[in-house]
């Protein structure tokens, strides 16, 4: 039997994107599939109970159970790092790491190093948040040397709100920050739909668009040992950083 890859993916509770994008990423990849566990998110604020939501714990346990079902990776597929500072995400890769036996990553991680790879120092992003959580992510950005040249933000908090964002509005915010000529875009956010478009904008635009539920996927499979070359249709990522 060919060795299969069992990607697990550590997903916010009111998120209803990223799993059916995940799965249709990895369509076709017969020793392929992803795994979900949940716990509680529904708030993406910074307030003391939302970022109370982010305790490791709870992560952890449902990390945990994954691990039940042998996951080759786990991954962190949320973006609060972004606003919590990314030594949470290095935090929380070695404490499930310790916990699992099982290697670890972000969606935000993969982000960064991605940006690394691609010598990327002048970004957009594209979210759905609050102007005081864009204005945290964009610090932190900032202190790790990446400069954000164009943003665009909905000013949402609601978790699940994020996920009924259209297609159209999307459009317009990556195309509005495009015209500021980034070296790339990030949609930064795991329930937002925005993988889908990531082709299509790439090549209206010219820019590499990174999806933060597709750089979850890129390096999960990575972990795992599988060729990300072998996802095609959903952007330049899985084709020139193999």
């Amino acid at each position: 039997m060919t060795k299969r890859l069992l990607l697990g993916m550590l997903t916010p509770s009111s998120n209803t994107i990223l799993e059916p994008v995940t799965s249709a990423m990895l369509a076709g990849l017969d020793d392929v599939s992803a795994h979900f566990g949940r716990f509680v998110v529904t708030e993406i604020a910074l307030s003391e109970r939302a970022l109370a939501q982010f305790d490791d714990a709870p992560i952890l346990q449902a990390a945990e159970l994954l691990s039940h079902a042998r996951m080759s990776a786990i991954c962190w597929n949320g973006t609060s790092s972004g606003w919590l500072g990314f030594d949470a995400d290095r935090q929380l890769c070695r404490r499930i790491e310790e916990r699992t036996g099982i290697p670890a990553c972000t969606s935000v991680l993969a982000l960064n190093e991605i940006f690394d790879a691609k010598k990327v120092a002048r970004f957009g992003l594209v979210t759905p948040y609050t102007d005081d959580v864009q204005a945290r992510i964009l610090a932190n950005y900032a202190a790790g040397g990446y400069d954000c040249v164009a943003e665009r933000h909905l000013g949402k908090r609601d978790n699940f709100s994020f996920s009924e964002v259209d297609a159209d509005t999307i459009r317009r915010m990556v195309r509005e920050v495009a015209e500021a000529r980034p070296q790339a875009i990030a949609i930064f956010c795991t329930n937002l739909r925005g993988a889908p478009l990531v082709r299509e904008l790439e090549q209206e635009t010219g820019i590499p668009i990174y999806d933060t539920v597709s750089t979850a996927v890129w390096k999960s499979m990575r972990l795992a040992g599988g060729d990300t070359r072998r996802i095609q249709g959903w952007g330049s990522l899985f084709q020139e950083l193999a």
